[in-house]
């Protein structure tokens, strides 16, 4: 940061900005909790002293708290791989089954808008498929924040829902499954290749609301990436010139994932996260009835307040995972 063409290359000085930033953070929340325990421990041995059961409680119970915060911060610490410090995108399909499994990818949509607002992060709808009669077939959201790639990367698999459904009269219980699928958006310093003939571009009407802002041009963007398969859309710009710049950003996003993921099944540092997803192979159930309860199939982590983690409290979901992977 003190060379003096530090400023010059915008990208990779706001890159190491962001890396000094949770460095810093990390450094003073150790400090800070280093202070708070000596603290602690000197009020402790006057409570003993004085045999002072009401000071030894509130001890304990800062204690307790102060272990959550060091816990947290040695979570951070997993968040080292190169494109964790990344934001994310976050694809959601809903799986066979109508009107209910459009119902539960809806409600994942949910859920992720919503921690991103417990986390402070930004969130913005990129494209999205609205459902026959309700919730969607498919959406793209972006979140951005602090190392928003690494908290949400063990979020790729297939996401399985239980419950009496709303949507029948004779009120049975259903089973719902949606994927999905996460990756990081590209920094623009990483160099993705992509030629024009490998692709397929297709516009179309953008879908909405209607009224007086309904989209009457192909605004939309489809792009097909012929080798890989990878398709992206983008219909949140009115400007079918913007929403191909974005399709383009979310191929080589999707790119860059295809080949780091490739590079670590060769490498046998972690599992690719898609080697066994398929219907079947969920990786955490939502169960509403009978009873109620969020389980993590890979890590065996479990809530019994399913309502509070579809609010979006999934901080202790993600943690568990990181563990687990590394």
């Amino acid at each position: 940061m003190l060379e003096n063409n530090f400023w010059q290359d915008k990208t990779n000085s706001q890159k190491i900005i962001k890396e000094k930033k949770l460095y810093e953070e990390l450094i003073n929340a150790y400090d800070n909790s280093v202070k708070s325990l000596l603290d602690l421990h000197e009020l402790n041995e006057l409570a003993l002293e004085e045999n002072n059961q009401a000071i030894i409680t509130e001890v304990l119970k800062n204690i307790k708290s102060l272990k959550k915060e060091a816990k947290k911060n040695e979570t951070k610490c997993f968040l080292s791989n190169e494109s964790d410090s990344l934001d994310s995108y976050i694809e959601i399909h809903a799986g066979a089954g109508g009107t209910e499994s459009q119902d539960w990818a809806e409600m994942l949509r949910r859920m992720y808008m919503k921690w991103s607002v417990i986390k402070g992060f930004k969130s913005q709808l990129i494209s999205e498929h609205k459902g026959d009669e309700a919730g969607i077939k498919s959406t793209t959201i972006k979140i951005v924040g602090d190392y928003v790639f690494g908290w949400l990367k063990s979020e790729s698999g297939i996401h399985r829902l239980v419950r009496i459904s709303p949507f029948d009269s004779g009120a049975r219980r259903h089973t719902s499954f949606a994927s999905v699928w996460i990756y990081p958006v590209v920094d623009e310093n990483i160099d993705i290749e992509i030629i024009e003939k490998d692709l397929r571009i297709d516009t179309y009407r953008s879908s909405g609301a209607g009224g007086q802002h309904v989209n009457t041009t192909d605004s939309a963007v489809r792009i097909t990436h012929i080798p890989s398969k990878i398709v992206v859309q983008c219909q949140n710009e009115r400007s079918q010139h913007k929403n191909k710049e974005t399709c383009m950003n979310m191929l080589r996003a999707r790119l860059y994932d295809f080949e780091i993921k490739k590079r670590e099944q060769k490498n046998l540092t972690v599992e690719s996260s898609k080697s066994d997803i398929g219907w079947g192979h969920q990786i955490r159930s939502y169960v509403l009835h009978p009873y109620r309860m969020v389980k993590d199939n890979r890590t065996n982590f479990e809530s019994s307040n399913p309502d509070k983690v579809l609010d979006g409290d999934i901080d202790d979901f993600l943690e568990s995972s990181l563990y687990k992977i590394k």
